[in-house]
């Protein structure tokens, strides 16, 4: 790498007189910076392993420019100045995002997310229908890729031998991501990246997904976290700490990184519990309605000791949703029997058009909506797709209760999501939640910071701090600061998760800083970094 010399200009402005014409002269100062040198690490054979923070994975897909601008390509492109080689990916076939297997979609895999106006949309809505042309079955590219992050990949996936078997798809074994990369149907994550006999890598985000699916399915059991302990391939501490002694296995050095607070993302704070303006016009004029329906409840939670739980509807300002709270002591059976009890019930009932007969089984409806219920607080954090669904008609619940001998409008009227329908779980993460994602977090970071302390070929990043950085004030990057609110913020992507470009240039940064502390580098001082400018914060709707 040749001397690199920066130009400073350095303007002198005199004003001799009140008419005359400013004098400008410019003076041109030589500043001499070192020479790039790699220190004790050799970079000639870099494989960057991971989830997908490694893969690129911004807006909700991976996409073909998404790819480029990771932050294992932009350190490659670091890295090639001072003998590193070429860096492989395993690109998808559009800018779309999106998968497909033998020319139909997998769903859950739709293409990416733009900016609408007035927040996320689907790419679709915008432009019209796309062919999602990256389909696992027919145009699968051939490795060996450098880029092994696989999106969605927790830590013991890594090691499963089936994760790239297409067959594994029906039974949600596989990964389609990892489908398209792996050498065979029974390699794994590890075994490709070791069979590239690397001679540098990155470990990142790996502890992410262990939590992060929990997460985003609002705490409802249907992915969990993954354990602290156990064995390589079922607990994370043995698990992480098997991948880090392979990879080094061979006197490879790296850069590992520790787990952020994922809650503290944008995907989990833009939507506010309170969301429900009185001055909203197709809920203002309701509020009435609603608090003289639910005032009969009230009054049911008055008598059996849970005031609390009362649902009440501000006219003068927003108010909180309604959330089923499974940590709630569940009084169904109760509401059902103080309302049957009522004298005034009946009529109640009759009010709603229905026979004075139909007491019992509006109790019992009643009674098995509002058993675990509540108003949500500002403890409760509401994941981002929830806000395209409050408010709106549930129709597996107007299916049901029409099932149950309710007219069709009136089911409608009790299926309101968040208002007269109870959030169902995967729509909040409550309080304890929460706690048991920062518990699994924190234990894995004090895994992750064991093995690094262990081991003299790695290095820590602490992605938890960069992050909590960025979401307290900001991160000077250049002459931008980003932050991790949604769409303005600059650093998370249209997801609420995921970086964006220039994220990911912020993030290939903060690892080169690293690698210069670690193995004696100087790519800060040499200025061989990444420069925000050249990356972009969205990526347009056109862009194909």
């Amino acid at each position: 790498m040749n001397t690199k010399y920066i130009w400073l200009l350095i303007i002198l402005l005199g004003l001799t007189a009140c008419n005359d014409i400013e004098d400008v002269s410019r003076l041109e100062a030589e500043v001499e910076l070192p020479e790039l040198t790699a220190g004790s690490a050799d970079f000639s054979n870099y494989v960057a392993i991971g989830g997908s923070f490694t893969a690129g994975f911004t807006d909700n897909a991976l996409f073909k420019a998404a790819q480029e601008n990771s932050f294992p390509n932009i350190l490659a492109q670091q890295f090639s100045k001072v003998g590193g080689g070429s860096f492989t990916q395993p690109l998808t076939s559009d800018n779309y995002g999106g998968l497909a297997a033998a020319g139909t979609r997998i769903p859950g895999f739709d293409p990416r997310l733009v900016f609408g106006g007035a927040g996320p949309v689907p790419l679709e809505s915008v432009i019209g229908p796309v062919t999602v042309s990256t389909d696992i079955a027919i145009n699968k590219p051939t490795g060996p890729f450098n880029n092994m992050g696989v999106t969605g990949a927790k830590s013991f996936h890594l090691l499963f031998d089936g994760y790239g078997n297409i067959a594994n798809l029906a039974t949600k074994t596989a990964n389609p991501y990892f489908v398209r990369m792996a050498s065979s149907p029974t390699a794994t994550v590890l075994g490709d990246a070791m069979a590239q006999t690397p001679t540098f890598f990155t470990l990142s985000d790996i502890g992410g997904n262990d939590v992060l699916g929990y997460a985003i399915s609002g705490g409802d059991g249907s992915n969990t976290i993954t354990p602290n302990t156990g064995p390589p391939g079922v607990g994370f501490d043995q698990t992480f700490g098997y991948i880090v002694s392979t990879l080094t296995s061979g006197g490879a050095k790296g850069i590992i990184t520790n787990v952020p607070y994922i809650t503290d993302l944008p995907h989990f704070t833009t939507v506010p519990y309170n969301p429900l303006s009185p001055l909203n016009p197709a809920f203002g004029p309701q509020i009435p309605t609603l608090n003289g329906i639910f005032g009969q409840l009230n009054q049911v939670f008055t008598f059996l000791g849970v005031p609390e739980r009362s649902i009440v509807f501000s006219t003068t300002a927003a108010s909180p949703v309604v959330i089923r709270d499974e940590t709630l002591v569940n009084i169904s059976a109760q509401i059902e029997g103080v309302l049957n009890a009522s004298p005034t019930f009946p009529a109640f009932v009759q009010s709603f058009g229905l026979p004075a007969q139909a007491a019992p089984l509006v109790a019992n409806l009643f009674g098995l909506t509002y058993g675990q219920t509540r108003m949500a607080n500002a403890n409760d954090l509401l994941v981002l797709p929830s806000s395209s669904v409050i408010g709106t008609m549930n129709t597996d619940s107007v299916a049901f209760l029409m099932s149950q001998g309710l007219p069709q409008t009136l089911a409608g009227q009790f299926s309101a999501e968040g208002i007269t329908l109870p959030l169902s779980d995967k729509w909040v993460l409550i309080p304890s939640e929460q706690q048991e994602i920062k518990a699994a977090t924190d234990a894995y970071n004090i895994t992750i910071a064991s093995v690094a302390n262990s081991n003299p070929n790695v290095a820590l990043l602490d992605l938890n701090g960069i992050l909590q950085e960025a979401t307290a004030g900001g991160v000077v990057f250049d002459n931008f600061t980003l932050q991790t609110s949604l769409v303005t913020g600059g650093a998370i992507g249209l997801d609420g998760i995921h970086f964006t470009a220039r994220g990911y240039a912020y993030m290939a940064n903060k690892f080169l800083e690293k690698i210069d502390e670690a193995f004696g580098s100087n790519f800060i001082a040499s200025g061989n970094v990444a420069k925000a400018g050249d990356y972009p914060t969205n990526y347009s709707a056109t862009l194909q």
